[in-house]
């Protein structure tokens, strides 16, 4: 027989609808899960005792006065994160807490609560650190003390006792910090006057030593240079200023005694301004246009430009002869400069001398007043600030904890929220519901989907039944689960390459997945069709088809293969004309093969002879040998797969065996579906039903033969046919 071909389908892909699917057919976890959650949560929450809460609000700020400081800073500080988070840390530590506890007495109150006598100091501070919280007002300096309790009164005031020690600490810790501080300035300014002593004493003696006199004439005043010295600068700033000009001039004589008539005349006037040669050059200048304008209308021979010309000869000599003075008088106001140069060089270099002596004798005298006075602005400045100190110390500062709002008792419990925690358990029994509901589906590995046949098994599904389904030769043709079989028929004819193959043989993995209900369905619908249908209870170990058509299993196939009685006597008939049914007989302990013999391959030669199509009922192939010989001598297979019922190893193991002894499998058939709640076998089978429901209502209903009558089911005779 040629075994099934590889069946190749589309690889899978998750898509909504498959979550949905999962949702639906887990629904029952899902919402037991999620009432279990949901009723606990609301339980505990009606259970828990109340707890209520207080608040204090402090506005805090670094150590400062209530009105600005004598030394110029700020009275309030810049706003600073790390600041307040320290300040947090303070407010719930030890030297707070305990001081708390002490002034309440909590240790005895939560003892006489806790039933435990007198509590230690260190458990009633972790008790009291776990029912406070401390936070921050966004963008504040404002700190939130909120404290919880089941005692109402007691939240606030708790809350109002840790805001009130809080502010005395800090104003503790202010006092004791600036009167240490107060000591050590005070301390260091006798030091520094001790110093000062000292300091004038040496200076005294080196004064006196040295002979030397402060132009200033106080001690303590400003020091400044020496007579000498000061003589010395004013000395060495007029050989420079002399030095300069001997250069500018020169440099003035040297060009100007380079120089032409012509160019002489025009460089002295910017060089050496000269009134004189000024007015010369003016009426030179006047009288050479007076000449040129003579000499171009009265001729060069006439008496007024003869007398013209010599005017410009006499004027041009006054003109030589200034220039020649002036020059003359810069060489001599050179000479002058540099006889000065000369003698003021040595005055500087004789003043330097002097005034280098004169440093080096009173250098230490120097030192020493620096010194004095560095003392004495230091000594100013812790005078300044000592008073400043004494003045800050005596004013208020009540600013730096300034309680602004005291803690109340609550109107209503803070915890349990009732409608939260109910909200909440319900979203958590939901999604704990949803999980555990995936979970599980992750973990069963049975067949699902006709998908998850095609890929897992390569062989294609012929068709698909419903959960519920009754016995058609009883519900007749019009019965809604028909259709499902009729599909079913349809694939196994257009699967059957070979009229002649009218042998099959429906196998399964494990017991209860539902064959024989589908061989017997399967070989009504065709008998309905007009075929003539043989159905062989061939389950010897636990034959059941005798228990539907509730017929007598006293004579069957095992008589037939015995040869205990013939062929005719042991197939009997049933309420449609074109099915019979052969019983599958008692089997005898010792003919436990029978099904593998020679005359079962007769019987089945005869049978195929006698009938259009012969279905054989057959036990789990994994249980019992006899489905694998049934598989081999019948012309075709099907195989039923219970809908989530086995792991898919098991029924991959079915196909399988049907391969290995050379069974032809046509297809797989999916059993005991729930169409409610899977969409995929919707789409696959319930357009029919659909329609069918709508034939219903247009169409009455005609009782069939052996349909359900007021109630009861109408019991059918099966007579044998020969």
């Amino acid at each position: 027989m040629e075994a099934t071909k590889s069946f190749d389908t589309p690889e899978s892909k998750l898509h909504f609808l498959d979550y949905w699917r999962i949702i639906r057919v887990r629904k029952t976890v899902i919402l037991a899960v999620f009432l279990l959650v949901a009723i606990t949560t609301t339980v505990v929450t009606f259970i828990l005792p109340p707890t209520w809460a207080s608040t204090a609000r402090i506005s805090v700020v670094k150590d400062t006065t209530d009105i600005a400081s004598m030394g110029g800073g700020p009275a309030l500080n810049s706003f600073d994160p790390y600041w307040i988070q320290t300040e947090f840390e303070k407010i719930q530590s030890k030297l707070i807490l305990y001081q708390v506890i002490t002034n309440l007495d909590l240790n005895r109150k939560w003892g006489e609560k806790f039933k435990e006598g007198v509590l230690p100091t260190e458990v009633s501070y972790n008790v009291l650190k776990k029912q406070m919280d401390v936070n921050q007002a966004r963008s504040t300096s404002i700190i939130e003390i909120k404290v919880e309790s089941d005692d109402k009164d007691e939240a606030p005031l708790i809350a109002n006792m840790i805001a009130q020690v809080y502010a005395e600490s800090r104003l503790n810790r202010w006092q004791a910090m600036s009167g240490t501080g107060l000591k050590t300035l005070e301390k260091e300014r006798e030091d520094h006057d001790a110093n000062i002593e000292k300091v004038q004493r040496e200076i005294d003696d080196i004064k006196t030593k040295l002979k030397i006199t402060d132009i200033e004439g106080q001690v303590g005043g400003v020091s400044g240079s020496t007579l000498d010295a000061e003589t010395l600068r004013k000395m060495e700033g007029e050989r420079i200023t002399a030095r300069a000009d001997l250069a500018r001039i020169d440099s003035i004589i040297a060009a100007l005694t380079n120089y032409s008539r012509t160019e002489l005349k025009r460089a002295m006037a910017t060089a050496s301004p000269d009134d004189l040669l000024r007015q010369h050059l003016q009426d030179l200048a006047i009288e050479e246009q007076r000449f040129a304008g003579m000499t171009n209308s009265l001729g060069a021979e006439h008496q007024e430009v003869k007398a013209s010309r010599g005017r410009i000869a006499t004027i041009t000599r006054q003109v030589d002869e200034r220039l020649e003075g002036i020059l003359d008088g810069l060489k001599v106001r050179g000479q002058g400069t540099r006889a000065h140069l000369l003698a003021i060089t040595a005055e500087v270099d004789n003043a330097k001398s002097n005034d280098v002596a004169s440093a080096v004798l009173q250098r230490p005298y120097r030192d020493l007043k620096r010194i004095l006075e560095n003392l004495i602005w230091i000594r100013e400045r812790l005078n300044t600030r000592i008073w400043q100190e004494k003045v800050d110390l005596a004013m208020p500062k009540t600013g730096i904890v300034e309680i602004i709002e005291h803690a109340e008792p609550g109107v209503r419990p803070v915890r349990p929220k009732k409608v939260f925690n109910i909200a909440l358990g319900a979203m958590a029994g939901l999604i704990m519901g949803i999980g555990l509901a995936f979970f599980i589906e992750y973990l069963d590995t049975s067949v699902k989907t006709i998908d998850d046949v095609e890929r897992a098994l390569q062989a294609p599904v012929l068709g698909v039944i419903p959960q519920n389904v009754g016995y058609l030769v009883f519900e007749g043709p019009d019965s809604p689960h028909a259709e499902a079989y009729r599909v079913l028929r349809t694939n196994i004819l257009f699967s059957l390459k070979d009229p002649k193959l009218n042998t099959m043989t429906i196998v399964s993995a494990g017991a209860g997945e539902g064959k024989s209900t589908t061989i017997f369905n399967l070989a009504t619908i065709f008998a309905q069709n007009g075929s003539r249908v043989l159905v062989v209870d061939s389950d010897l170990r636990r034959p059941s088809l005798h228990k539907i058509l509730k017929v007598s299993n006293s004579m069957g196939l095992t008589n037939v293969l015995m040869k205990q009685n013939a062929l005719e006597e042991v197939i009997q008939t049933t309420s449609l004309p074109s099915l019979d049914f052969m019983p599958s007989g008692k089997l005898p302990s010792s003919s436990m093969g029978v099904l593998s013999s020679a005359q079962m391959k007769e019987l089945i030669r005869e049978l195929k002879r006698r009938y259009d199509y012969v279905f054989f009922d057959s036990p789990p192939i994994m249980g019992v040998s006899d489905a694998s010989i049934l598989a081999s001598e019948v012309d075709s297979v099907l195989q039923v797969i219970q809908y989530r019922r086995y792991p898919q190893p098991l029924t991959i193991r079915a196909k399988q065996m049907i391969e290995k002894v050379g069974g032809n499998l046509l297809g797989i058939v999916l059993n005991n579906i729930n169409m409610a709640s899977d969409e995929n076998y919707y789409y696959y089978s319930g357009y029919y039903y659909d329609y069918y429901s709508k034939s219903e209502d247009s169409e009455p209903e005609k009782p069939a033969a052996g349909s359900k009558s007021s109630g009861k089911t109408e019991q059918i005779e099966i007579k044998p046919k020969y």
